[in-house]
């Protein structure tokens, strides 16, 4: 296969698999995806979700979480790790929210990206579902995936994300890098599989398969 048809190969494969692509970060609003998404650095959906029913019934808006102090927030955060960092980026942010964007998340990924504990990564996942806006998200698992899959280089996830917008249309973005999460965690995991172990990675890196990126 050449690399476009495993491309293509994989997004029918994944779409198969996974008709339905719900967000794993349980959120109501664009505003605690954008906590949730924070507090995910490190650490599993799974732990994230099982903490912020508690923050946000403290505080469900950002000049609710504004009004806490960090400590407050570290001490419900805690089981996510890196908690006084987390707990002063959330509450800093919220600030910012009350104070330059009527407390509204915005919606731009400069904007985002100028939040305090907000990277590329997570101003991504904010705009692709919180706002669908096209983005594809490079977490640990896709970035595995795709240089596993031979779909990118895998030099580093800016490059791992350059080369799989360029590979698959836009439209699918945002259910294909959910797609890749599924499947990551659930079939091809970093050491649940060789390569060559789970269905998508014997068809694509199959011996009789000649091309190689």
């Amino acid at each position: 296969m050449t690399r476009q048809e495993r491309a293509a190969f994989i997004a029918n494969y994944l779409a198969g698999l996974y008709p339905q692509t719900p967000v794993p970060l349980a959120h109501r609003d664009p505003f605690t995806l954008l906590v949730a998404v924070v507090l995910s650095a490190q650490c599993t959906d799974k732990r994230v979700n099982l903490v912020t029913p508690t923050l946000f019934r403290l505080a469900p808006t950002p000049s609710a979480m504004a009004a806490l102090s960090p400590a407050a927030v570290e001490a419900v955060i805690r089981p996510c790790g890196l908690a006084p960092r987390k707990a002063v980026a959330i509450t800093t942010l919220s600030k910012i929210l009350c104070e330059q964007h009527g407390g509204q998340v915005p919606r731009s990924f400069a904007e985002l990206e100028a939040l305090p504990g907000v990277g590329h990564k997570t101003a991504s996942v904010v705009m692709a579902q919180a706002f669908g806006v096209p983005a594809f998200p490079v977490d640990t698992h896709i970035h595995r995936l795709a240089a596993r899959w031979r779909l990118s280089s895998g030099a580093n996830v800016s490059r791992t994300e350059q080369d799989l917008k360029k590979l698959f249309p836009e439209s699918e973005w945002n259910k294909l890098h959910l797609r890749f999460i599924f499947y990551g965690r659930e079939h091809c995991t970093a050491r649940g599989c060789s390569g060559h172990s789970c269905e998508i990675c014997r068809a694509v890196n199959a011996p009789a398969s000649k091309h190689r990126v």
